[in-house]
């Protein structure tokens, strides 16, 4: 059984940063994207090193992937056909597009965000069974009802966005609008799940709809598809109800949603640093 764990981290130029949170933060605020470009640059040799030490204490590989020229040919090629897609979320797409890539060569793979740092030494490949679906995170509880959101409690990247926008392509489809807004900030998943899924099969059509979508007030009012955009999670979400793709939900011990809150609970194993509050986190690595 060959086992992998990978990372990403892309650096992008700031002037290809999106400021999708603007309308949200107000003025004088500093976006995420900036603020999360500073945080890597400064925690990268430890977040690094977190990873490799993980993988090498459970006893598989580690691939790190970065700014390299592979990187470069996908995102040139990416622009020549989708033009309008952000750097951000071509990094995203990236980032699944290696899962397919590692499956020719692993049978499990495990994917964690660059901001995710383990703090355990189990072995998240012995704690899932990947033979009984793909290993995601449940943001659904996350969304806000469609009569809250306004512009200035909504943005592109959010759970709501994402969840109304799966709604919109599964409806489109004349599927089931049942669905679960996907993280894909850590993916554990094997070669038979992964083909299943079949997230790049229809690509072409899929972005196409999404674009229709970001302009049909049809069936959701304006406020909620000014917000619909090219989301590697929202593409998730719906692939993995058009393909009924068995899913573990993983729950907080083993994706922990650090962003708010000031804590990390003791059970914890994978802490997924959505505030980039590397600082205490280091506290209890070390």
């Amino acid at each position: 059984m060959k086992r992998v764990i990978y990372s990403l981290y892309i650096d992008i130029p700031r002037n290809e940063l999106d400021l999708f949170d603007e309308k949200v933060l107000g003025k004088n605020k500093i976006p995420i994207n900036h603020a999360t470009k500073h945080s890597f640059k400064l925690h990268y040799p430890k977040l690094l090193a977190c990873k490799h030490t993980y993988a090498y204490e459970t006893g598989v590989d580690f691939k790190m992937f970065e700014y390299d020229s592979n990187f470069i040919m996908f995102k040139e090629n990416f622009n020549k056909k989708y033009p309008f897609v952000t750097s951000y979320n071509i990094v995203n797409f990236y980032k699944l597009h290696l899962l397919y890539k590692l499956a020719e060569e692993y049978d499990e793979i495990l994917y964690l965000d660059f901001d995710v740092v383990p703090v355990t030494k189990e072995s998240f490949f012995d704690k899932w069974d990947f033979q009984k679906g793909i290993c995601v995170y449940d943001n659904t509880y996350k969304v806000q009802k469609m009569e809250v959101i306004s512009e200035k409690t909504n943005t592109i990247r959010s759970p709501s966005s994402k969840y109304y926008n799966t709604q919109a392509m599964l409806f489109a489809h004349n599927l089931s609008m049942k669905n679960n807004v996907i993280n894909t900030g850590i993916i554990g998943t094997n070669k038979k799940y992964l083909e299943k899924l079949n997230y790049f099969g229809s690509f072409d059509e899929d972005i196409s709809l999404m674009t229709e979508l970001k302009t049909d007030t049809s069936f959701f009012p304006k406020k909620i598809v000014d917000f619909f955009g090219y989301d590697n999670e929202t593409l998730f979400s719906f692939k993995l109800e058009q393909n009924k793709v068995p899913v573990q939900w993983l729950d907080s011990e083993w994706h922990y949603f650090f962003s708010s809150q000031q804590f990390i609970p003791k059970e914890t194993k994978l802490i997924h640093a959505i505030n980039k509050n590397f600082d205490l986190i280091w506290k209890l690595y070390d």
